[in-house]
């Protein structure tokens, strides 16, 4: 790691003293750093990844083996130890997850039959399903944004091009603008379109279509961003045929509101990815009523993962949302 740093500090050709002024860290713990003699925190290893544009995950990987090596060094049973503790960790992962699956199963299983009868109407019925789910999605994520449109004058400005009266252009922009990203994420799971950053980024500028906002279908401008957003991409890559779907888009949901990747429309954003994997899937949209309940159910499954690290709340939120959801859409046919 001590000739990572130096190497990558030479070749930025920033001094010890420069280096030390932008990362905010003592020059006498730089030069230590790259001789050896002590070892950055998880915090200076961030600041110095991003300066030094070194890839985090070289230099954690090469950090954390270093820490390794410091506990254990050259003890006779160093290797073994080792290999249990990997063994150990690739269990660990491997319980989380499958605890998650095996406390929802019930759910699970209701969800799949649920699916599996709306799947089963005619081509008319689903249109007239989707046309309702589609409508609710754009009023949730316009509400979501402070938009005072109601769901009827949504519907007005969407399916029949009406202009409401005492409500701004920007208002009616933002309806638009959903509809027509509702269209676009059916499609993208339609072609079974791959969550990747090009289209993220096409996404968000579209929330934004029409609307003064310089820095729509832009990150902010921070290197870390970068790096998180290429993280998630791999990590859904790894899992997305290894994860229950609603899991899955569960997590994403969460990695996008951790991350928190635009100036505006985070939120959004974290729906809108939610859904796409959801429509991939055959699931349909997670919608949630804006009543105080759902609310504060809501608030405090965010919270528990913020406090806690505990994905497992939001999830059974989710699952509960998308079996509600199934159950009302049947509703609109067969009641």
């Amino acid at each position: 790691m001590k000739s990572l740093l130096k190497n990558a500090r030479e070749q930025k050709g920033f001094k010890t003293r420069e280096l030390a002024q932008l990362a905010n860290i003592d020059q006498a713990l730089i030069s230590k750093f790259e001789s050896g003699a002590r070892k950055p925190t998880k915090d200076q290893i961030t600041k110095l990844s991003q300066l030094l544009d070194i890839d985090y995950e070289t230099l954690m990987i090469a950090w954390l083996k270093e820490k390794i090596l410091y506990e254990i060094g050259d003890e006779e049973f160093a290797l073994k130890a080792l290999l249990l503790a990997e063994q150990e960790i690739q269990k660990n992962k491997k319980e989380i997850d499958s605890e998650i699956i095996s406390s929802n199963q019930i759910i699970l299983d209701e969800i799949e039959k649920l699916k599996n009868q709306l799947q089963s109407f005619n081509h008319f019925q689903l249109r007239q399903i989707s046309k309702t789910l589609e409508s609710e999605f754009v009023f949730q994520n316009i509400h979501s944004n402070g938009n005072s449109l109601t769901l009827e004058e949504t519907k007005s400005v969407i399916n029949d091009g009406i202009t409401i009266s005492g409500k701004s252009m920007q208002e009616h922009l933002e309806a638009v603008n959903f509809q027509e990203i509702a269209g676009y994420i059916k499609d993208l799971s339609q072609k079974k379109t791959t969550l990747n950053e090009k289209e993220v980024l096409f996404i968000h500028s579209l929330i934004f279509k029409g609307i003064q906002f310089e820095n729509s279908g832009k990150y902010k401008n921070d290197p870390l961003i970068l790096r998180e957003m290429n993280l998630l991409f791999n990590w859904y890559e790894n899992h997305k045929n290894n994860l229950h779907p609603i899991i899955l888009a569960s997590e994403i949901y969460l990695k996008i509101l951790d991350i928190n990747p635009f100036e505006k429309g985070n939120l959004q954003m974290a729906n809108i990815v939610m859904n796409w994997i959801l429509l991939q899937n055959n699931y349909i949209y997670v919608l949630t009523q804006a009543d105080k309940n759902n609310t504060n159910e809501y608030f405090s499954a965010l919270d528990q993962f913020k406090t806690r690290n505990d994905k497992s709340v939001f999830i059974n939120y989710i699952l509960k949302i998308e079996k509600e959801n199934l159950m009302n859409a049947i509703q609109l046919i067969t009641k």
